[in-house]
């Protein structure tokens, strides 16, 4: 993958897709740039997904920490993952890492199941100059970006909240909004 160029992404956005109903939109920003790609995925990823930024804690390992605490155990490191295909309308990935003897490791992997280990292993994503020319779109203002931004609500200022918060009340979107809300108020009172 070193000849391709490849361009760095942040999760920004997890919400209801309105195009495939009991799915959701997984919104990933370009790091150092203003465009986006949106991936569909099912309602398990998202969930696994959305409980790992949100650093929650579930009583038992859902699959993907099942999985990541096996890769541990086996001295296995993801070190970044790839969106590095479009077919079909699927996209592909690859977890890139080592194993525990230190020689390279490569797995083909559904997006949805590398973005929830890439979460799990706070690892870089990456996609190709290739997708994001073929499906990726550029913002419409600049100022609309969070450029450099990964993980939590917690981890954006203030007026990125607020600015978010618009974006997604003018989607509809009111459990995002909600959470947004909370994570604004949280940062009033810091």
């Amino acid at each position: 993958m070193s000849e391709i160029k490849k361009i760095e992404l942040n999760i920004i956005a997890l919400a209801n897709s309105s195009s495939s109903k009991g799915n959701y939109a997984l919104i990933l920003e370009e790091q150092k740039g203003f465009r986006r790609l949106t991936i569909i995925i099912g309602a398990f990823e998202a969930q696994s997904i959305a409980i790992s930024l949100e650093r929650m804690q579930p009583k038992r390992p859902l699959t993907h920490d099942l999985f990541k605490n096996t890769l541990d155990e086996a001295g296995v490191i993801i070190k970044e993952v790839i969106i590095n295909a479009l077919i079909d309308d699927a996209f592909h990935a690859l977890l890139i890492g080592t194993k525990a003897d230190g020689s390279p490791l490569q797995i083909d992997a559904r997006s949805s199941d590398a973005l929830a280990l890439a979460v799990r292993f706070g690892c870089p994503i990456y996609t190709t100059e290739a997708i994001m020319q073929e499906v990726g779109l550029t913002l419409d203002s600049p100022s609309k970006a969070f450029t450099g931004k990964r993980g939590t609500l917690s981890d954006y200022s203030e007026e990125e909240l607020e600015q978010l918060l618009k974006q997604v009340l003018a989607k509809e979107d009111y459990e995002s909004a909600t959470k947004i809300r909370d994570a604004i108020r949280k940062k009033r009172q810091q």
